[in-house]
C-alpha cells in the first residue's frame, strides 16, 4: 500500500501515527512525502521523498500526478489550506489513475477557504457563529448601530495558522491592520475557551470520529497543550455539520465557548487533518488506521466518543538532520 502526502512539511507526528497504524495492521504500507525543498523535517520520516515545484505553479498537478501513476499511489493526503483546492478540483484526474484523494467536494473547499462564506453556512444548519463584515466602513456603521462592538478580531478572509489574525480594542487600532491585511474580515471577539473538533468521515461522508478537544495553550495557530472533552453539544452540532458538508475523510472544526452565553460560536473548518489531529489518534480516535482500513476495502462504522475523554498530550520540538556534511 502506498500514501502520497502532499506539503509535508513540519508533520512527523501524522506520518509517524500511519507507521504505527501500519505495524498494528500488520500493512505493508510505503509514505512517500512531497515538498518544494529536502529540508522539510517530516520528509526523513517518509520512505521516499519527492520534492515538487510550488503550489500556484502550471506544473504542480501534473507533477503530482505523475508521481501517483508511476508508483501506483493508492491515496494522496493534503496538509495544509493552500494545496485543497487545486487537489479537490483535479480529484477526478488522480482517480483515473488509481488514486483517491482523501478530500471533500471543491464547492465545499472553497466555503472554507473564504471566511465570508463561512459563517454564513454555520448559521444556515443552525448553529452560531460571528457574523463577519469586509469594511471598515461596514464595521463601524454596525457600531453605531450597536449590531457590533469592541474588542473586534480582524484576520485574512483566506488565512490560517492565525497568521495576521489580531484582537483589536478600538477604531484606530483596527484601522491599522486593516491597511496591513488588505483582504480582511473583521467579526465580533468572543470570550471563552477554544476548541478545535477533529472529524474522521469514510469517503460518502459518514461519521467514523468525533474528537472535540479543548486547545489550552496554542503557538502560531498550532495547539500545544490540548484536553479530550467529549462534550455532547458539541457532537450533536457537529453531526448536523457532517450531515450537510459530507467531509471525505479529516476534517477540524473551530469554535468558542462563550463564556457569558454558554453557546458554541463556530469560526472554521479546515478540511485536512489539523496539526493537532494526531493527538486525537493518540487518544483512541485513530484515523490513521481507519485510512488504512478504508483502502483495504473495509466498511468503517462509526464509533461515539472514541478518544479517551479528559487525556491531555502537551507537544514539544525535535530536531532531525537533514544534510550530513
Amino acid at each position: 500500500m502506498k500514501i502520497l502526502f502532499t506539503s509535508v512539511g513540519r508533520r512527523v507526528e501524522l506520518i509517524q501515527a500511519f507507521h504505527k497504524a501500519a505495524d498494528e495492521l500488520k500493512i505493508d504500507l510505503v509514505i512517500l512525502g512531497a515538498d518544494i525543498t529536502n529540508t522539510a523535517p517530516a520528509l526523513q520520516f517518509c520512505d521516499e521523498q519527492k520534492i515538487v515545484c510550488r503550489i500556484p505553479d502550471k506544473d504542480y498537478i501534473p507533477q503530482l500526478l505523475e508521481i501517483c501513476e508511476k508508483e501506483k499511489v493508492d491515496c494522496l493526503i493534503p496538509t495544509i489550506d493552500t494545496d485543497l483546492l487545486v487537489l479537490a478540483e483535479n480529484k477526478d484526474k488522480f482517480e483515473k489513475v488509481g488514486t483517491k484523494v482523501l478530500i471533500s467536494a471543491s464547492e465545499k473547499i472553497r466555503i472554507c477557504r473564504d471566511k465570508n462564506y463561512t459563517a454564513d453556512y454555520f448559521i444556515s444548519l443552525g448553529l452560531k457563529s460571528p457574523l463577519p463584515v469586509n469594511s471598515i466602513e461596514k464595521y463601524q456603521k454596525k457600531l453605531e448601530t450597536g449590531e457590533m462592538r469592541f474588542p473586534a478580531f480582524i484576520k485574512p478572509k483566506d488565512g490560517s495558522s492565525s497568521i495576521n489574525a489580531y484582537r483589536v480594542n478600538n477604531l484606530s487600532d483596527l484601522k491599522i491592520y486593516a491597511d496591513k491585511i488588505k483582504d480582511y474580515i473583521i467579526q465580533p471577539f468572543i470570550s471563552g475557551k477554544e476548541y478545535t473538533i477533529d472529524i474522521f468521515c469514510d469517503y460518502n461522508g459518514n461519521p467514523v470520529f468525533i474528537t472535540p478537544r479543548e486547545r489550552i495553550a496554542v503557538r502560531a495557530g498550532e495547539v500545544l497543550q490540548t484536553k479530550i472533552t467529549q462534550d455532547d453539544t458539541m457532537i450533536a452540532e457537529m453531526l448536523k455539520l457532517i450531515a450537510d458538508y459530507k467531509p471525505c475523510g479529516q476534517i477540524t472544526v473551530q469554535l468558542i465557548h462563550d463564556d457569558v452565553t454558554g453557546d458554541n460560536y463556530y469560526i472554521e473548518i479546515n478540511p485536512r487533518f489539523g496539526g493537532g489531529a494526531p493527538l486525537s489518534i493518540k487518544a483512541g480516535a485513530d484515523s490513521a488506521k481507519a485510512v488504512l482500513r478504508m483502502l483495504n476495502g473495509e466498511v468503517i462504522e462509526y464509533s461515539e466518543k472514541a478518544a479517551r475523554d479528559g487525556a491531555i498530550y502537551s507537544r514539544f520540538d525535535q530536531s532531525v538532520c537533514v544534510n550530513e556534511v
